[in-house]
């Protein structure tokens, strides 16, 4: 495999981030033509900046040639195929942004059947990943650390917000990552 593997891989993870950005801003401004109500748009920078420097430290550290840990981008990969997923489900719903629309029926699709934030565990693994597979565990604990912190932070504020909806058994419309996953 090229020595480059590392570059190739942050660049489709950068490319990645882009799309799914585009693609909630598109989700948001219809969702707020609908009488959406963004929640804790204060926050929403933190994320911005956490992802940014996370990419941005990888980029700057990560050696050229290191071994390929094909195990762990396996596992890296399945994180991909569950995010697809977790966007999917919510489809016109998803966005990087808490966005609440009063009033949606309950959305019970794909992993939110199982669980109640499964974009923040995906992104709660893949940021401490994704530098230790680069071979920068240092960097795995750091991000790590910090976007537990910010999405704890961000699920009690989401929590907060669409608690009401979900005691009346409305739609919750989570959002996620930076998420990217948020």
């Amino acid at each position: 495999m090229s020595v480059l593997w590392p570059y190739l891989l942050l660049g489709f993870v950068l490319i990645q981030r882009i799309i799914e950005l585009a693609w909630s801003e598109r989700n948001r401004r219809a969702l707020m033509l609908r009488r959406g109500r963004e929640i804790g748009a204060g926050h929403y920078p933190l994320f911005i900046l956490l992802h940014g420097a996370w990419l941005g430290a990888m980029l700057l550290f990560v050696q050229p040639g290191i071994p390929v840990p094909w195990v762990l981008l396996g596992i890296y990969a399945l994180l991909q195929v569950l995010r697809v997923w977790t966007i999917a489900s919510l489809g016109s719903f998803w966005t990087t942004r808490i966005i609440t629309v009063d009033g949606q029926p309950l959305r019970r699709r794909g992993p939110y059947r199982l669980i109640r934030h499964p974009n923040y565990l995906i992104v709660a693994i893949e940021i401490p990943l994704l530098p230790y597979a680069l071979g920068l565990p240092w960097l795995a604990v750091l991000f790590g650390a910090l976007n537990i912190a910010l999405l704890a932070y961000r699920i009690r504020v989401e929590d907060g917000a669409l608690g009401e909806r979900r005691a009346l058994g409305q739609n919750p419309t989570p959002s996620v990552w930076p998420g990217p996953a948020r």
